[in-house]
């Protein structure tokens, strides 16, 4: 593939998205908006990303076999993991034979497995991390949660958007615990790690944006807050001390160094008084980054079609101060519409995006607030109240 530099001509051809969410519907409107040919694949139908796809599949991501069969059907150019929830290992094979898997096979593989994200980070790099342990019976676990300590951080080794997270206070809690993890984890054996749980001054995400030459450059710095372990807010730029977030471009050039491939890596740490922590990256954009919609000229969707397709990336304009906030669904049902959009955009510099879901459940993400202020915290406060002022309308 030429680089796009110098005059060379970029072949864009046609990009296949596994996962169709809402992040995914991003990626679509803006490689429409490059006039690139877009299939979005997900395990059901009407899925975000599919209302603004060329064509969709709904499979059934994590069965063995069905991501290969799906993408050697289309032969797209570019596939792009939206998701951590498929099946990755054919991915390698797919990669040697041609087709460019975004950011690398690699990437992917890891990401969505946290036992080998972890070893690679802590182990082969030595980047600070929490301490950690692994536990595959319910009795391995409690012997991992006593040696970390009180309180302490479960999560299954295959998940996503904090499905089967606990924090564990003592050990009279492991048992549901391990009930939750096994649930949500999504693999065929019941695996975990528990973690020791950080007092920490700030949860920081760091947009690292890799072309295939190597090249690494950083979004300004984006905080966020979480509860029940998904992202609730977020905000840019997180105001940090320039040597922590010195310390964490550094690791995170490290690690997706190591990664490869070329695309948006978002990488998240933690960050105390005393130092700053690696938790987990994403290989693609990241739903903490969906403020990058108000808060520059080309998002984090937009910058990640940019350095996969090989297309020049130019020096990012910032609006300023940022935010962003999660509209939430309260209740389960088909969505038939929205209440309280004309109010929402009341709110000085507010934008919405509705993400399309065709159905709702109890704290599902269903769109998101933008604002910007004169500072952070204004642009906090807008964003919150525009999200407070949309409802979800079900049948």
């Amino acid at each position: 593939m030429n680089s796009g530099k110098g005059g060379d001509t970029v072949e864009l051809g046609t990009i296949l998205l596994l996962g169709a969410g809402e992040l995914g519907k991003e990626l679509a409107i803006a490689a429409q908006r490059l006039g690139i040919r877009v299939v979005a694949v997900d395990r059901y139908g009407d899925a975000p990303a599919m209302q603004v796809a060329h064509v969709s599949e709904v499979v059934p991501m994590m069965a063995e076999g069905e991501v290969e069969k799906v993408i050697r059907s289309h032969h797209p150019r570019f596939v792009l993991p939206e998701t951590e929830a498929i099946r990755s290992e054919g991915l390698p094979e797919l990669e040697e034979e041609g087709y460019r898997i975004i950011p690398s096979a690699r990437a992917v593989a890891l990401a969505g497995e946290r036992e080998g994200l972890r070893r690679l980070a802590a182990e082969e790099l030595e980047l600070p991390t929490p301490a950690y342990r692994f536990a595959e019976t319910e009795d391995q676990l409690l012997g991992a949660c006593d040696e970390i300590g009180y309180p302490c951080v479960v999560k299954p080794i295959r998940g996503y958007s904090g499905r089967g997270h606990s924090v564990v206070t003592g050990a009279a809690r492991v048992p549901r615990a391990w009930a939750f993890a096994a649930e949500e984890g999504g693999g065929e054996r019941a695996r975990v790690i528990v973690e020791e749980f950080i007092e920490f001054e700030h949860e920081l995400t760091l947009l690292v944006v890799r072309e295939w030459d190597g090249t690494t450059r950083f979004v300004e710095p984006i905080g966020h807050r979480q509860e029940q372990g998904s992202y609730r807010e977020s905000w840019m730029p997180l105001d940090i001390p320039d040597a922590r977030l010195e310390e964490a471009r550094r690791m995170a050039a490290t690690l997706t160094g190591r990664l490869g491939g070329a695309g948006v890596y978002g990488v998240e740490f933690f960050v105390t008084p005393d130092a700053v922590l690696f938790s987990e990256v994403s290989p693609g954009p990241h739903d903490t980054a969906l403020v990058t919609l108000i808060s520059q000229d080309i998002s984090q969707f937009g910058l990640h079609l940019r350095a996969a397709l090989g297309l020049p990336i130019p020096s990012l304009m910032y609006s300023g101060p940022s935010a962003s906030a999660v509209i939430l669904a309260r209740a389960e049902g088909r969505v038939i519409g929205y209440d309280g959009v004309d109010r929402a955009l009341q709110v000085e510099t507010a934008q919405l995006r509705l993400f399309g879901k065709p159905t709702a459940f109890p704290n599902r993400r269903m769109g998101v607030a933008l604002a910007t202020g004169e500072t952070v915290e204004e642009a906090r406060a807008r964003a919150l109240e525009a999200a407070a002022r949309v409802e979800i309308r079900l049948e």
